[in-house]
């Protein structure tokens, strides 16, 4: 069983740096000019897919703590108050997810924000989510 939860794991993180890969691969289709990308679709895209890649690091540690699929998180409110609840000194974690919500969900997708120093504030945090994540027992 402990296999299976491992291989589990494994292939979840993989799969969100897997997103995160291909948002950094779309949003390199996008021209930057005077300090901001210039195609506001695919800014969109890409900033949609990293903030899911970080999403779904978290969701692997939390279905590999317990949560079942049906309990995890709906909304960034419940995401905030499981990783209180369910992972250890989750303050850098609680200030990356801020960021990756702020920058790339509120900003980048659903504002079309396009400042590349916001999006890529944004990726770095996704991957620091994904490492911790990945190495978070």
């Amino acid at each position: 069983m402990r296999a299976a939860k491992l291989k589990h794991s494994e292939y979840s993180i993989a799969q969100a740096y897997r997103f995160l890969e291909n948002a950094k691969q779309t949003i390199a289709q996008s021209p930057i000019e005077y300090g901001a990308y210039t195609d506001e679709r695919y800014t969109r895209e890409a900033a949609g897919i990293a903030y899911l890649s970080a999403l779904k690091a978290i969701d692997t540690y939390l279905i590999n703590k317990g949560v079942t699929q049906d309990d995890l998180p709906n909304s960034i409110e419940e995401y905030r108050k499981l990783i209180g609840k369910k992972i250890p000194l989750n303050g850098k974690l609680s200030a990356a997810l801020r960021i990756v919500y702020d920058n790339l969900h509120l900003l980048a997708y659903y504002r079309g924000g396009t400042g590349v120093k916001m999006i890529k504030e944004g990726f770095e945090n996704c991957k620091k989510i994904i490492d911790m994540m990945a190495v978070t027992k």
